[in-house]
């Protein structure tokens, strides 16, 4: 918008003297007596008397200035040139009738008042003509009238912009010197205001006779002069705020002695030091009293040992594992739950018919997920962000739509940001120089002449941007300064650029080409406060319209600019950018799903190397170590390790060919974060179901020792994967997508793995041991080695792993002491408690930011209804209508998160019909639409000059209401209604600012408006800056809070929205997501154990561990600063998953030894604690660390625990891309 202000008329006829003797009745200008080279008059330098008006004159200067009466010291033609040009303040001060009236009254008294000479004094003339014209005065004013004057104006706001009037009419001035000596500037040739420099003083010790003036100023306070709350916040009526007052919430802490702590890490303490001593008391009473424990029936459990002594004596070996008699003989025994019997009887018998018939198992096996990876022909992924953190029902997603299909979608963004860099250890250095503006031409040069292809047409980004004005794009970049023009650089250099930074608002050669102020903090960035010259980064910013998808090509054309755009920067902009020494960082609208989609690719090699890496440890684990090399042919398992792997990718295929098949597409975390799962899990059974075998006699046949391992681990890998699958399952009432969709897929990708070990995999180990037991190389089974007597498996030389001993020998003894067993509790307890202060550091949540919108629903406009009153922020309307709550909050920005108030259509609306914006909505005598005088048809442009003269042709325009056809300053509905498209196709100018075309031309829904109902209505303020997640959140959860309150008290619908918020929702609920699903994991873990095993502590021990494990995970996602998302929430159900693996097998194996308790617990150490150890831990661990190299972020959540520490650079510090004036659509 173009803001040309101020012209103001001075008076005189002509006179030989400048100086004036200060007298009453007297002026010291009358009379124009000629103009500047730009048409700007200039009043005559000449001491007279003032003159008596006419009737007819001295009733149009009451109508302007109603405090001078009598004598005037202006002529007609003056009078009408003050008019003239206080009509482009009108519209910004109107709604605050206190200031618009002390406003007015300071020029009417320059102009006009009959005791002029008293406060004005010529300083200066200047011979034109041979006539002295005025060049410059002294304006006295007493330091209570500009202090006065200042307060009642100060904080009226500027609603087209979001920002205040004093930004525009005193270029941000803080003080009432500062705004007059704005006001008092004297201009440069066609540049607006004074045409002489005013210069106003409150000191008249040094001129004799000279009176300050001092006439009433009314405080914006004035019930009579009623101004808004928004523009006047110290009214006594703006105190029945509808909000209670936001208090700043204070940390509960105790203080004992100098220490001080929180309440919070205090209880814990308390609690955990009693939990340890309720702890030590039960050991001490447990230890005098001498329990024994008792074993069970179900034959012990073997390992390698075992079996070699049994070969070499021909009897059973009494060693670490085998109970002693005289242990045996006090060991009540206990039998095992009705489920584990069934499950060791159906174990046995399907251990015998797959050693039996393992080639018609194994087919049969994997008929079922090879018929299922026919779906994978409808395969998908889905990359669409809000498709996969928000679901459909989800309260933001309707309020988006709604918002996109009531008003328009929110415009797409493509982005540069060029920065200087900072180097030893120094700021980084100012980017404002003449070279980086030199190359910012040459790269807007390149943008404008870039092509793109689109189904056979070329598309440019004139074609395609945002244009509020409907000519210019919008494009946000310090070259607007020079209206993206190099020969108007080349003309004034930087140092117009400098000035504009402080001169924006108020300077009409500083306007943008689609004719609206640039704010610098919008294309600045890394400065200072508001130290803009020492920027050390540009930001250019390119609009683009945005639809509503519906087919999925309405925004084909801006897609394929984007991607053009691009390869431009890579290819062209980039070395360019380089070459300066500069960094460059860019973006486009399409970069999230276009990453999204690269990263499921993207690290497609370093994924299959850690497959690679972990098949080659899970082949070295598997097979045995024989006291001859020969035989590490015959022994070795890397075409079982092989096969196992196969079988884990075919389950995971498997689960995404079914829910392929079914139209559920797969996302990004389903590709790179189950198959480790899956892999884990998979990984385990293969090692304890190997190991199983291993540990039976080798005198037994093969259908013996297949089936005795399956009842030996069967129950448990039973019992484990159960109880993944119904966590998982139960999971997927998750409302978030990219969870839910997780949970289903991983819950049939466990349970399909967990039916191929037990069936196709159990076939394969028949196969492998029968080649073993045939001399048969591993993995050319063909050949076979004849020499070798001991090739077998189990043979004579086989020794217990060295883990295995690890664990019988060193682990397991030392876990027995009852002070180690003390330790070890209380270290892991500690640490959850830990985890637990750390959440609470977690939850403390940490120059304009994105821009909010608040969107009011079913708008009754009629005049009968009080909703206008309830929203609207200028005078008459309530002092807690919504946009006066808005304007309030935003005083409070650290709670509120909002930085300005809002832009209200409606308060413009109403302002632009007032009569008192005289130069606004106007009528010619036919009753159709008249634009400003500065507008065609009531002026012609010169091509030349730029300067548009007036035409005569709206001579006889008169302002569409008179005060007496409005019902106490609002319009009827039938006006309303028949103005309001008016006012939206009325474009701002000089002289109406208020025109409302390119401001708000989507911010309001007319379908259906003639019912006097307007179905959406949207104002627009911002959000402070948001730089971290924890701000996106409570900004959002501010808005909610605050939209929510305002439709309860104000009974009327209204809600917050903001392009990020579809993206942030998930956080609202985070926590409460987290929970629910921790919690239905770890609960049906609890139910799933105590149903199989029988035992409520053994249930209740697995519970409490799982537990304590993820709390300690949360605890080091806080330490290593990993936000609660929705992808560490899927990694900690996962990590849930894993640690079953562990607990389960180890608890069962316990459960089924023979023996006390430390028996037992090192038996089980020795045997499943080594095959679990070996098969989830160390395979999980040297896949991991080649993960660590891959560059998709699901890993980083992954890697937290051994991946690298997470990179930190310092950002620059820049507001966000959107500025005020992009918003005018």
């Amino acid at each position: 918008m173009q803001i040309s202000f101020l012209v103001f008329p001075i008076s005189a006829q002509e006179s030989n003297s400048s100086r004036v003797v200060p007298a009453e009745g007297y002026c010291s200008m009358y009379g124009i007596c000629g103009q500047r080279s730009d048409g700007k008059v200039l009043n005559c330098a000449n001491a007279t008397k003032a003159v008596k008006p006419d009737t007819l004159f001295s009733s149009r200067v009451q109508s302007l200035c109603p405090t001078i009466t009598g004598n005037v010291c202006c002529t007609v033609d003056q009078f009408d040139t003050l008019h003239q040009q206080v009509q482009q303040a009108v519209p910004f001060l109107v709604g605050c009738p206190a200031c618009l009236r002390n406003f007015l009254n300071l020029f009417c008294e320059m102009s006009c008042s009959p005791n002029q000479s008293l406060f004005i004094n010529v300083t200066s003339v200047k011979q034109i003509n041979s006539t002295a014209t005025v060049d410059g005065i002294d304006y006295y004013v007493t330091t209570n009238y500009g202090e006065a004057l200042y307060n009642s104006c100060k904080d009226v706001k500027f609603g087209t912009l979001n920002t205040r009037a004093m930004d525009f009419l005193g270029g941000g001035a803080k003080t009432y010197k500062e705004w007059l000596a704005f006001l008092g500037r004297q201009a440069k040739p066609n540049e607006p205001g004074s045409p002489y420099l005013i210069t106003y003083r409150s000191d008249s010790s040094d001129s004799s006779g000279v009176k300050p003036l001092n006439s009433t100023i009314y405080s914006c306070g004035d019930p009579s002069l009623g101004c808004s709350c928004g523009d006047c916040p110290s009214s006594s009526v703006c105190t029945g705020s509808l909000l209670p007052q936001l208090n700043t919430e204070t940390s509960c802490s105790v203080k004992m002695g100098s220490l001080k702590a929180k309440c919070l890490d205090l209880s814990l303490v308390v609690v955990y030091l009693a939990l340890l001593c309720a702890f030590l008391l039960w050991g001490l009473l447990y230890r005098t009293r001498g329990r024994t424990t008792f074993p069970l029936k179900t034959k012990p459990l073997r390992n390698s040992d075992d079996k070699s002594d049994s070969n070499k004596n021909g009897k059973s070996p009494h060693n670490s594992v085998q109970v002693s008699e005289a242990a045996s003989s006090t060991v009540k025994s206990s039998h095992p739950s009705i489920v584990q019997t069934y499950m060791s009887i159906f174990f046995r018998k399907h251990g015998i018919f797959v050693a039996r018939h393992p080639l018609l198992v194994l087919c049969v096996s994997l008929l079922i997920p090879v018929l299922l990876c026919i779906g994978l022909l409808r395969f998908k992924v889905e990359t669409r962000p809000e498709k996969l953190w928000v679901s459909p029902g989800s309260r933001t997603a309707d309020e988006k739509n709604y918002f996109d299909s009531h008003l328009a979608p929110f415009y797409r963004i493509e982005q540069l940001v060029l920065a200087t860099s900072a180097s030893g250890g120094s700021a980084a250095p100012s980017i404002v120089n003449d070279n980086n503006m030199k190359l910012l031409f040459q790269i807007q040069k390149k943008v404008d002449d870039l092509r793109a292809n689109y189904s056979g047409s070329t598309v440019a980004l004139a074609d395609i941007c945002l244009k509020p004005l409907s000519t210019d794009c919008a494009t946000q970049s310090v070259l607007q300064y020079f209206q993206l023009d190099p020969k108007k650089y080349d003309d004034s250099g930087i140092d117009h650029a400098k000035f504009c930074f402080q001169h924006y608002t108020s300077e009409e050669t500083c306007l943008s080409t689609f004719q609206s102020p640039i704010d610098p903090s919008t294309i600045l960035g890394g400065f200072p406060g508001n130290n803009f010259t020492e920027a050390s980064a540009f930001v250019i910013t390119y609009p683009v319209n945005n639809k509503v998808e519906t087919t999925g090509q309405e925004n084909g054309k801006a897609v394929a600019w984007e991607k053009a755009f691009i390869s431009l920067v890579k290819e062209e902009i980039l070395p360019m950018v380089l070459a300066q020494n500069l960094t460059l960082s860019f973006s486009s609208e399409s970069s999230i799903q276009d990453e999204l989609n690269r990263e499921s690719t993207a690290d497609a090699i370093t994924i299959v190397i850690s497959y690679i890496v972990m098949f080659a440890y899970i082949s070295f684990t598997l097979g045995d170590r024989p006291s001859r090399w020969l035989s590490l042919f015959v022994s070795s398992k890397v075409l079982l390790g092989l096969s196992g792997v196969v079988l884990v990718m075919l389950s995971v295929l498997g689960s995404m060919g079914f829910f392929s098949a079914i139209g559920v597409k797969s996302t990004l975390i389903i590709m790179e974060v189950i198959p480790f799962l899956v892999l884990a899990v998979g990984v385990d059974n293969m090692c304890i179901l190997v190991h199983a075998v291993k540990r039976q006699p080798d005198q037994s046949n093969l259908e013996e020792r297949i089936s005795d391992a399956l009842v030996e681990v069967g129950p448990s890998i039973t019992l484990a994967s159960f109880a993944e699958v119904l966590a998982f399952a139960v999971s997927a009432i998750n409302p978030m997508p990219a969870t839910r969709v997780f949970s289903m897929f991983a819950a049939l990708a466990v349970f399909m793995d967990f039916l191929l070990q037990v069936t196709a995999f159990v076939a394969l180990i028949v196969f492998d041991f029968r080649r073993a037991q045939d001399g048969r190389i591993d993995c050319v089974p063909c050949a076979r080695i004849v020499s070798s007597p001991a090739t077998g498996d189990g043979g004579d030389g086989q020794r217990l792993h060295l883990l295995a001993r690890y664990m019988r020998d060193i682990h397991g003894p030392i876990l027995s002491y009852r002070a180690v067993k003390f330790v070890v509790i209380a270290v892991f307890v500690g640490l959850a408690f830990a985890s637990i202060d750390y959440f609470d550091d977690l939850a403390k949540y940490m120059k304009v930011g994105p821009p909010l919108y608040f969107v009011v629903k079913n708008f009754n406009c009629s005049s009968a209804s009080v909703h206008t009153n309830q929203i609207c922020s200028i005078n008459q309307c309530n002092s807690n209508s919504l946009l006066n709550e808005i304007a309030r909050q935003s005083l409070s920005p650290e709670t509120s998160y909002i930085a300005k108030p809002a832009a209200s259509w409606l308060d413009d609306f109403l302002i632009w019909m007032s009569p008192e914006a005289f130069g606004c909505c106007r009528k010619f005598v036919n009753g159709s639409y008249c634009p400003p005088d500065d507008q065609p048809p009531c002026c012609q442009l010169d091509q030349d000059s730029g300067t548009c003269s007036a035409s005569g042709t709206c001579n006889n325009c008169t302002t569409c209401f008179l005060h007496s056809e409005l019902d106490n300053g609002r319009p009827s509905t039938t006006q309303f209604k028949d103005k309001l498209p008016w006012f939206l196709d009325a474009l701002p100018s000089s002289d109406c600012s208020k025109g409302g075309k390119g401001a708000y031309s989507t911010s309001l829904d007319l379908s259906g408006y003639e019912s006097g109902i307007i179905q959406a209505s949207a104002f627009r303020t911002y959000h402070t800056p948001l730089n971290k997640q924890t701000d996106y959140v409570n900004s959002m959860r501010a808005a909610r809070d605050f939209s929510s309150k305002m439709s309860e008290g104000l009974q009327m619908e209204i809600f917050p929205y903001s392009v990020f918020y579809i993206f942030f929702e998930q956080y609202l609920g985070v926590w409460k997501t987290a929970i629910m699903n921790i919690c239905v994991c770890l609960g049906t873990v609890f139910v799933v154990c105590f149903i199989v095993t029988g035992s409520l502590w053994a249930s209740a021990i697995i519970l409490i561990v799982l537990a304590m494990i993820v709390l300690d995970l949360m605890g080091v996602m806080a330490m290593l600063g990993i936000q609660l998302n929705a992808i560490s929430v899927v990694n900690l159900v996962m990590s849930i998953g894993i640690a079953v693996e562990f607990c389960v097998h180890i608890t069962h194996a316990f459960m089924i030894g023979n023996g006390d308790r430390e028996t037992r617990a090192r038996q089980a150490l020795s045997t499943m604690g080594a095959s679990v150890f070996s098969g989830i831990t160390l395979t999980k661990l040297v896949g991991v660390i080649v993960l660590r190299f891959a560059k998709s972020e699901v890993f980083v959540v992954l890697l937290s625990l051994c991946g690298p520490p997470p990179k930190s650079a310092k950002p620059i510090e820049q507001s966000q891309p959107t500025s005020a004036s992009t918003e005018q659509t």
